[in-house]
């Protein structure tokens, strides 16, 4: 048996925390869709899992509900899906659109009992409640069960670190099933569970689209190969993801750091479909006091989203050329005054709320005002 897994595609998210860059992030979302779907034709996948999650939650628009199904019809082999935490199955969720009950190939899987499989049998676990502290995998029974057996379950694998319990699921949980693969979604980042003998049977694919900045291993889908009952899965990623989600942390100690760090940024090979968050920190020597502003004209120029954190950049203390470019009179005065309330050392007295982060971030700014109007 070969199957594509997948899961949280989150349709319909909002993606506000990227401005005017949402619209391209939503609309990427389903054309990943479609390379999902050409990367189990190229690889003659048996089937597709969707493993929860495949919408934002239950109010999306029912456009997208038929958009999504409408692609999963074009599929050229039969797909199961299962409902996440996200659209759990409720009454009056997108599970009750009209449209799954006309598309052949495609299966919303809504009880809790073995569906046959050309060469075995598939054990679904539907959500239906947004959080939940009962194992959805607990009812499986596989005793006497012939052929491949594959479970399809959404959760958190013990040993994620959670506030409340949210479907949780063991760590053993498709060995001790009987399962020769347990398909997971609900976390966005591509994991597989080795077990003692090596092999993977239990794995998150992550979502087939990045949703954010910071998610690791995410923007893929799971080709699995299980040659046979009780046979080791093989499991390979493959890319379905188009845009880029990238995070530069940037530690400033030498002159000259900013340009080499624009530099790299002006190389990134396809600014167009990359969203960028840099995070400065450190010395901001004098002579590069420019380059934050070039750079953030470069990420609005050039990349889908880019922002700039330089809250932690703190002018050199030891750099007295700062205070000597300032115009002279009240200027290179208040500059000198805040470039001492920046130094951590200082022993003098400080106006309320004047930290030295504070004072630090306050010099930079006044820095960058003077350079506005100089240019």
């Amino acid at each position: 048996m070969r199957l594509l897994h997948t899961a949280d595609w989150q349709i319909g998210m909002k993606a506000r925390q990227v401005g005017e860059a949402a619209d391209r992030v939503r609309e990427e979302r389903l054309t990943a869709i479609g390379r999902l779907l050409d990367a189990a034709r190229r690889n003659q996948a048996d089937c597709i899992l969707v493993a929860g999650d495949t919408f934002e939650d239950n109010g999306v628009d029912r456009v997208l509900v038929q958009k999504v199904a409408d692609l999963l019809a074009s599929a050229e082999m039969p797909v199961y899906v299962v409902s996440g935490n996200h659209d759990p199955l409720i009454p009056g969720s997108v599970w009750d659109h009209p449209v799954w009950m006309s598309t052949e190939n495609v299966h919303v899987l809504r009880e809790e009992e073995p569906v046959e499989l050309a060469d075995g049998f598939l054990y679904p676990c539907p959500v239906r409640e947004k959080q939940s502290g009962a194992d959805p995998t607990a009812w499986i029974e596989t005793t006497g069960a012939q052929g491949i057996l594959v479970g399809i379950a959404h959760g958190t694998v013990e040993g994620i670190h959670q506030e409340e319990p949210d479907y949780p699921i063991p760590r053993d949980a498709a060995t001790r099933a009987g399962l020769d693969y347990l398909a997971l979604g609900h976390w966005h980042s591509m994991v597989t569970y080795e077990e003692s003998d090596g092999g993977v049977r239990m794995a998150y694919s992550g979502t087939h689209e990045p949703t954010k900045f910071g998610e690791r291993d995410s923007g893929n889908a799971l080709i699995v190969d299980i040659a046979a009952a009780g046979e080791p899965p093989s499991v390979t990623p493959v890319r379905t993801g188009g845009l880029d989600w990238e995070v530069i942390e940037a530690q400033l100690r030498h002159p000259g750091d900013l340009v080499r760090l624009r530099q790299q940024i002006e190389a990134t090979e396809d600014p167009a479909s990359t969203l960028l968050q840099l995070q400065i920190s450190g010395l901001l020597a004098a002579e590069d006091r420019g380059e934050i502003s070039r750079i953030q004209e470069i990420l609005r120029s050039r990349f889908l989203f880019g922002r700039v954190d330089a809250s932690r950049v703190r002018p050199s203390r030891e750099d007295e050329s700062w205070i000597a470019g300032l115009p002279a009179g009240i200027i290179r005065e208040a500059g000198s005054r805040i470039q001492e309330l920046a130094d951590p050392r200082f022993a003098g007295e400080r106006p309320e709320d004047s930290s030295p982060e504070v004072a630090a971030r306050a010099l930079v700014e006044l820095y960058a005002m003077i350079i506005e109007v100089e240019e």
